[in-house]
């Protein structure tokens, strides 16, 4: 009508539900949906859940790991502090937010980029370090531990029905 839709109480299709779930991954991780396509492809073809794989698999990109580390306020923060070139890992100069660590992976922040960056973990110290994670606020630099467990990712979100969003593209 003129003042929009009624106010009835209408059951969400389940295709509903599942693209609000994929919407929901997309935004907190500041994903693209070609990206994310990508993810889910890489996660089915990994033995074991297909849900955990992916979740996995997003939770060891670099973008993210900085923002784990406590680097940076937000993910969109990590990655623009990996895009201006303050993030080393293993060493080298990474500028690729999507880049994924593996195990043992140490990242660190660039030597003329510590006390800027100095400044903002200081603010952000009061966050809780992920179990995966091992993390030096001292030195700025952090390593890789293990591969992040379901329990251990604090994001609110049924990863089953992302995946079956999917399976119905395929």
């Amino acid at each position: 009508g003129q003042h929009g839709p009624k106010k009835r109480m209408v059951k969400e299709s389940q295709y509903a539900l599942q693209l609000k779930e994929k919407q929901k991954l997309r935004f907190n991780y500041g994903l693209t949906e070609r990206q994310l396509i990508r993810y889910v492809r890489e996660a089915k073809r990994r033995s074991g859940s297909t849900g955990e794989n992916l979740l996995q698999i997003i939770e060891t990109r670099l973008d993210n790991i900085v923002f784990r580390l406590g680097f940076a306020k937000t993910i969109a923060g990590a990655r623009q502090l990996i895009n201006h070139g303050h993030i080393k890992v293993n060493q080298q100069r990474v500028t690729i937010p999507s880049f994924l660590c593996k195990v043992n992976d140490t990242i660190e922040i660039r030597e003329q980029s510590r006390n800027f960056i100095k400044k903002s973990v200081e603010q952000l110290s009061s966050q809780s370090e992920p179990i995966h994670l091992d993390s030096n606020l001292d030195k700025l630099s952090g390593n890789v531990k293990d591969i992040a467990a379901r329990d251990q990712i604090g994001v609110l979100i049924n990863e089953l029905l992302v995946v079956e969003y999917y399976s119905r593209k395929d």
